[in-house]
């Protein structure tokens, strides 16, 4: 039989995009799991909407991003490990998380591997050192490259997030799998992907795009005066407030 997940990645506090790519999902209704790469919160501001929506699923499992981290470092009474505006903006964001959602988010492990269909796979925010801390992030990753990274590995497909691009690299050996990020894009779309495995071990991977309305969602960076607003709307999300009030 035929076996069927998605994968989502860098929600990043985007509740409106998050929808999308659900209801979309719902529409897959082959997908019998979704794997979450991590950075649920932080950069948008729908924190508490994010996390309750997939708190309350019990058809998601999950790895932690280093948002997540740095948020609950801060809830800890630990630094996160962030400067600057990027400092300023995780501790507002840690500030107005309900803290009903703490345990959640300390649940979640850096890495998570599954079986499915005799291909084990490997889910990741991004890549790990011996220290189980998160790698810098290459901008011109190569499947050399990852293979050298992983070569002590005994898997088949690793999925990891955090770069916000989409990455697809396979060989004779593995599939490396970043669908880009669910909740931040130059224009307004959602995007993540699904990974069918059939019975002789044959993999096929789908990215999908979704589009959504995203006009209340940048808005409020501005209503609710988030700080580093300017900078996270220009880095992640293209400046398309601008085009909203000049429309």
């Amino acid at each position: 039989m035929m076996r069927n997940i998605a994968v989502i990645t860098d929600i990043h506090g985007n509740y409106s995009a998050l929808k999308a790519v659900l209801a979309d999902i719902e529409r897959e209704s082959k997908v019998e799991h979704i794997y979450c790469l991590g950075d649920l919160i932080a950069i948008g501001h729908e924190t508490n909407q994010v996390l309750e929506e997939l708190r309350s699923r019990k058809d998601v499992s999950y790895v932690l991003g280093n948002h997540d981290e740095a948020i609950l470092n801060i809830l800890n009474g630990e630094e996160p490990g962030s400067q600057g505006e990027e400092r300023d903006h995780h501790y507002w964001i840690a500030k107005n998380m309900n803290r009903e959602f703490i345990t959640f988010l300390s649940e979640m492990p850096k890495r998570l591997e599954c079986m499915i269909n005799g291909k084990k796979i490997l889910f990741l925010h991004y890549h790990l050192n011996e220290c189980n801390q998160f790698l810098s992030i290459d901008t011109n990753p190569s499947v050399t490259k990852l293979d050298d990274l992983y070569k002590n590995e005994d898997v088949d497909i690793i999925c990891f997030g955090h770069h916000h691009v989409l990455h697809y690299f396979k060989d004779n050996n593995r599939i490396y799998l970043n669908p880009g990020a669910l909740g931040c894009n130059s224009r307004p779309i959602a995007t993540y992907a699904t990974i069918s495995i059939k019975d002789d071990g044959c993999v096929n991977c789908n990215v999908k795009e979704v589009g959504y309305n995203n006009e209340g969602f940048l808005d409020n960076y501005f209503r609710y005066d988030v700080p580093a607003k300017n900078t996270l709307l220009r880095i992640f999300h293209g400046n398309q407030d601008r085009n909203i009030i000049n429309e």
